[in-house]
């Protein structure tokens, strides 16, 4: 692998007390010893005011409020979307009278990948892991009975981002609701496809076209949406570590505000609807400094390195998603226990938004009984357990400061060896992110494997016989369905008017047009995902791995 693991600077403070001979060596996920105590003397020259200042104040690290959960609590949210529009509509309406204060759809395969469902590449895969959206018709329908000037929606989409958003708008112009009183998130983080995912359809350069034109788009119609979410969660699940999260989402981060700054945009005039997901894992410590680093590092790489004046476009506003890499199918019940801790960080960590995973998610896709504890499990974070009541309550903690300096601190290298590569899309084109959290996952499985990483119920206190579980029932007859409704849709619409439409989509993308101007006039006249999709794999090619 093309680099070390540790980071090219040495940690910033070294410790006046020896490190304990008669004790075993105990490290964080990310490989960071840890001592048995902490004490003043390693916060040796720590400034409070410079490393943390006051909540809702630059850098941030302590929140990016004032008063943080005093003032709201985090938009709790739970993932949606199977089969039809008209099924993961009900899950919503079902989560909505549960309690849950904010949308968030998947979307399926095909969905994903530009493909209509009657695609021959999209046989087996119709509304399997997401719900399947090929028109204007099925956003309609995923969103039957839903104001969306009163819920916030997140969708988990990146490739075919611009289309699911511009249907979403179109959707709320037909329920009378004007674009600049609709809000949500759009995930539209590409680069981190080509390191963690595989959901690209296009080459990295043309897709960052894709990104910017959304900033733009939504600066000027949709001022109240998230553009991007930028995304550590599937870096960690394809097995990276908390710092390497860290590090490779920033990476993707400053890579992103170098395309707008390029393509014209100011930096304060998009940064601040800029938006960042990560992933909760089990080490609660751990994940705690890390959103806190986040923060800190982000709010000084505005201001320093884009100059940045806005303080709202120096706030690291972030969403928080339990590892669904962490749940194991073996005694799926216990997955409740690791969801409840993984929460706790990231609500200790100050997120805005959170999603629990439900315990059974390890085979296949929840239950409605398993959605609802997922979700009373905020709840019971939120309404019972008093870590609420005081602003980053962990703050002043010699362990968690420490480790929060220690986590930026490798972090940074990460992010100074990328830069040197010529920034996160060279480091991706040269595979090397892909590589670290690659080497990453290799070490973690075999320590799994030797029994030095605990997994409890997997390689320690295992039953022999496990009890049958409940799980999510895939009606086979969706994707027939789906492909009746997509074909029912094209006979039903003005076949020359959708032509000319893609026609202008064509030369948009070879040209220099904003390509959601013409894009949404498409789906308007009812053209597809697909067929929008097709255009621009004609005009932009699609992207092959080297290797």
């Amino acid at each position: 692998m093309s680099s070390p693991r540790q980071p090219h600077t040495q940690p910033h403070t070294q410790p006046d007390t020896q490190p304990d001979t008669n004790a075993s060596e105990l490290r964080t996920d990310s490989g960071i010893e840890v001592r048995r105590r902490y004490a003043a003397e390693d916060l040796r020259d720590w400034d409070p005011y410079r490393q943390l200042g006051e909540p809702g104040e630059f850098p941030f690290t302590r929140g990016v409020q004032a008063d943080m959960y005093r003032g709201r609590l985090w938009t709790m949210r739970q993932y949606a979307g199977f089969g039809t529009a008209e099924a993961t509509n009900e899950r919503f309406k079902f989560l909505l009278d549960a309690g849950q204060t904010g949308l968030s759809c998947a979307f399926d395969l095909p969905t994903q990948m530009g493909l209509d469902s009657d695609h021959p590449r999209a046989e087996g895969e119709v509304g399997k892991v997401g719900v399947a959206i090929d028109s204007l018709d099925d956003m309609r329908r995923l969103f039957a009975g839903i104001p969306l000037d009163r819920v916030t929606t997140s969708m988990t989409i990146n490739a075919t981002a611009a289309i699911l958003l511009l249907l979403y708008e179109l959707v709320a112009e037909e329920q009378g609701v004007a674009s600049d009183r609709i809000g949500g998130t759009v995930q539209n983080d590409i680069l981190k496809e080509y390191v963690a995912r595989g959901t690209y359809i296009y080459p990295p350069r043309p897709s960052m076209r894709l990104v910017t034109d959304t900033f733009a788009y939504c600066a000027e119609n949709i001022p109240s949406w998230n553009t991007i979410s930028i995304s550590g969660y599937h870096i960690r699940e394809a097995g990276s570590t908390a710092v390497q999260e860290l590090a490779f989402t920033l990476a993707d981060g400053i890579a992103y505000v170098e395309a707008a700054i390029a393509a014209g945009l100011e930096v304060d005039d998009f940064a601040g609807r800029l938006s960042f997901f990560f992933n909760a894992h089990n080490n609660l410590f751990e994940e705690v400094a890390k959103y806190r680093a986040a923060r800190r590092l982000w709010a000084r790489l505005m201001r320093d390195r884009f100059g940045a004046k806005a303080e709202r476009s120096m706030r690291l506003r972030f969403h928080t998603q339990t590892g669904g890499s962490t749940l194991t199918a073996q005694q799926p019940e216990v997955n409740t226990v690791r969801v409840a801790i993984q929460a706790l960080g990231a609500v200790l960590g100050g997120t805005q938004s959170l999603h629990t995973n439900s315990f059974d998610e390890a085979l296949g896709l929840p239950t409605e009984r398993a959605a609802k504890l997922a979700l009373r499990t905020q709840q019971v974070i939120g309404y019972e357990s008093g870590v609420t009541d005081t602003v980053d309550p962990l703050a002043g903690s010699y362990y968690v400061e420490w480790l929060t300096d220690e986590v930026e601190q490798r972090a940074l290298a990460y992010i100074e060896r990328i830069e040197e590569m010529g920034g996160a899309v060279a480091a991706i084109e040269a595979g090397y992110m892909q590589d670290e959290v690659e080497q990453a996952a290799y070490e973690f499985a075999m320590r799994v494997d030797s029994g030095d990483k605990v997994v409890v119920g997997v390689n320690r206190f295992v039953e022999k016989a496990a009890a049958e579980a409940e799980v999510f029932p895939v009606d086979p007859a969706l994707q027939r369905a789906q492909i009746e409704g997509v074909r029912s849709s094209r006979a039903r619409r003005d076949q020359a008017q959708v032509a000319a439409c893609l026609r202008e989509v064509e030369s948009a993308a070879r040209g220099t047009q904003n390509l959601l101007v013409p894009m949404r006039a498409a789906l308007k006249a009812r053209a597809t995902l697909g067929e929008v999709s097709d255009v621009l794999r004609d005009a932009f090619g699609e992207y092959r791995p080297k290797r």
